[in-house]
């Protein structure tokens, strides 16, 4: 089992930053990789941006070049730093591990809200 606790998120002004913290904890050994999910009202959730064991990272084309993810391992923990918010960024955050390849931990997921 893997567990993730969140914080940062809040609210912030068009063109702002905010950094999203998750800490994991238990099986670490067994984390593939981690990364975030977002979901809006109505929306469906979606994969914001992961980061491998092996330092890989991918990110949804919405978020290029102004979010990044970073971990810290001594920490056992994931970082994401956004900037030049939009509105259209407002959801509620969710951090994910995958492990054990096909089993999914998420956090208890943060708001965050971008005024125009």
């Amino acid at each position: 089992q893997v567990q993730l606790v969140e914080s940062g998120g809040g609210l912030v002004q068009a063109g702002g930053s905010l950094r999203l913290s998750c800490a994991a904890s238990g099986s670490i050994f067994s984390i593939n990789r981690m990364g975030w999910y977002r979901q809006a009202p109505g929306k469906q959730r979606e994969l914001v941006t992961f980061i491998t064991t092996g330092g890989t990272t991918s990110y949804a084309d919405s978020v290029k070049g102004r979010f990044t993810i970073s971990r810290d391992n001594a920490k056992n923990t994931v970082y994401l730093q956004m900037n030049s918010l939009k509105p259209e960024d407002t959801a509620v955050y969710y951090c994910n591990a995958r492990y054990y390849s096909n089993r999914d931990s998420w956090g208890q997921g943060t708001q965050v809200t971008v005024s125009s």
